[in-house]
């Protein structure tokens, strides 16, 4: 029997695009309904799109899967955004007040615009973290109902290449599939792994995918920074591919025997690792290769995580993400940083309930997606399909239009939400007829003004004030002769 309401979430990663549906219950778990991955190793590098017709055909395949599981036709979808070049940059908005001004939240939401407006060069901004607000010379978290002269906006704004943003909107276009929300995938992770006290006390979360390594560091409840690393865990599997065998027998060599920490006592100087039948490899050798890179790997995490923090970090380094799966890579840590806590988070905090094999594994593979599911919040389902996939109706499929919404104001979209190019495009055309209705204004106004100007002048004209002067003088006459 079809499904009348879920939500479909759509993760973008470098080794495959994960679609996944489920089912919100009122007890606050969710219910998966199904599962489908394709790979996307050769249209997506590092996270990001560089093929979009193929990338376009792929989101195809995962919608008419899901449909055909779901026997239920898609209406929209919400969608994960990460990649390489996706960076936290810090930027200050200040504004001078008039004496015994007291901040309003319209005050507040100015700065926000103003800043979220800036023009980074080749660069789109997708999200906005607030820090602090100065008011004054103290720093506060909310300034709203302050007395202050001078207001101080910090900000992390969050940035990626405009031709990311392009393409990734160009794909869905393409493909046809209507984008209910779209979130900045690590925020997403962090709000579905992270609990309150690590969040709170300060911590750095480090997601070791596939082919990149996010590093998104949190003190006092605040995103303080956010950087992607184009390092990953298929990094070690070509490393050991030098060796001259198949990346799929090396793939299948490190996770049968990769440590990312090996005592040296511990080193048997006799064994072989099997290759093949008729290869082997010293276990030397290869702890050596694999070690080197995942150190590597952490001395970029470590690098990346601004020193003012280091003493901040009580919560912790949470490692997820497949990589983090490799043995002792929390020793490893441990090692490299000098941070003892370090723990590694195999599964979202949610109640999941499914029996996709995938899910149950809790190996951390799942937990973006997972996380991008718990985030939305809007029905996905649509008409209801037959068993070869057509609208009961017999006709045919037609697209569906997207959710009527009004376009977002920067200020107005929860963190971790970009808005999409729908919202962009309305909140530009907003803005374009804003400021000519107050061109227009202000055209009518200055014709006002020099209206006035013009009938003044003729006012006091020499002509005039004669005029004006020999008609006093007629009255002056008349009244003296009354």
């Amino acid at each position: 029997m079809a499904v009348k309401d879920f939500i479909v979430a759509i993760e973008l990663g470098s080794s495959k695009v994960t679609g996944i549906a489920g089912q919100k219950k009122q007890d606050g778990s969710i219910s998966v309904l199904a599962v489908v991955k394709e790979p996307s190793s050769s249209f997506i590098r590092k996270g990001v799109v560089y093929n979009i017709d193929k990338t376009a055909q792929c989101l195809t395949n995962i919608v008419n899967k899901l449909e055909s599981q779901l026997k239920t036709q898609i209406t929209q979808v919400f969608v994960g955004a990460g990649g390489q070049s996706i960076r936290g940059v810090k930027n200050m908005i200040a504004k001078d007040l008039p004496q015994d001004t007291i901040v309003t939240q319209e005050m507040v939401a100015e700065l926000m615009d103003t800043n979220h407006n800036l023009d980074y060069p080749e660069q789109e901004i997708l999200d906005v973290a607030e820090q602090e607000y100065r008011v004054d010379s103290q720093l506060q978290i909310d300034p709203v109902g302050i007395q202050a002269t001078h207001l101080e906006g910090n900000y992390l704004n969050i940035v990626e290449r405009k031709a990311f943003y392009k393409n990734l909107n160009k794909c869905f276009e393409t493909a046809a599939i209507n984008v209910a929300d779209l979130y900045l995938a690590p925020l997403a992770l962090a709000d579905s792994v992270l609990t309150e006290a690590e969040r709170r006390s300060g911590c750095a979360l480090v997601d070791i995918g596939a082919d990149t390594t996010t590093v998104s560091v949190y003190s006092k409840n605040v995103l303080r920074h956010l950087v992607v690393i184009p390092l990953g865990s298929n990094n070690i599997t070509k490393d050991i591919a030098s060796l001259q065998m198949e990346e799929s027998d090396a793939e299948r060599m490190k996770l049968k025997y990769g440590s990312a920490y090996t005592d040296t006592n511990e080193i048997d100087q006799t064994l072989k690792y099997s290759i093949d039948p008729e290869r082997q490899v010293e276990s030397r050798r290869f702890i050596e290769i694999v070690e080197a890179r995942m150190l590597e790997i952490i001395e970029n995490v470590w690098y990346q995580i601004p020193s003012e923090y280091y003493d901040k970090l009580l919560g912790g380094i949470i490692l997820t993400g497949g990589g983090s799966n490799m043995k002792n890579i929390e020793k490893a840590f441990q090692n490299h940083t000098r941070i003892d806590k370090i723990r590694t988070a195999k599964f979202v905090t949610q109640t999941i309930n499914s029996n996709n094999e995938a899910i149950k594994a809790h190996d951390g593979t799942m937990n973006t997606v997972l996380g991008l599911l718990a985030k939305g919040n809007l029905n996905c389902a649509g008409e209801e399909l037959d068993e070869i996939g057509d609208l009961f109706n017999g006709q045919a499929k037609t697209p569906v239009q997207p959710t009527d919404r009004r376009a977002r104001q920067p200020h107005e979209t929860e963190q971790g939400v970009i808005r999409t190019q729908r919202e962009k495009e309305q909140a530009e055309d907003e803005a374009r007829k804003k400021k000519e209705e107050e061109e227009r204004q202000a055209k009518e106004a200055e014709e006002a003004r020099k209206a006035e100007e013009e009938r003044q002048r003729k006012e006091n004209s020499l002509f005039n004030r004669i005029k004006r002067g020999l008609t006093k003088l007629g009255r002056d006459i008349v009244s003296e002769e009354d």
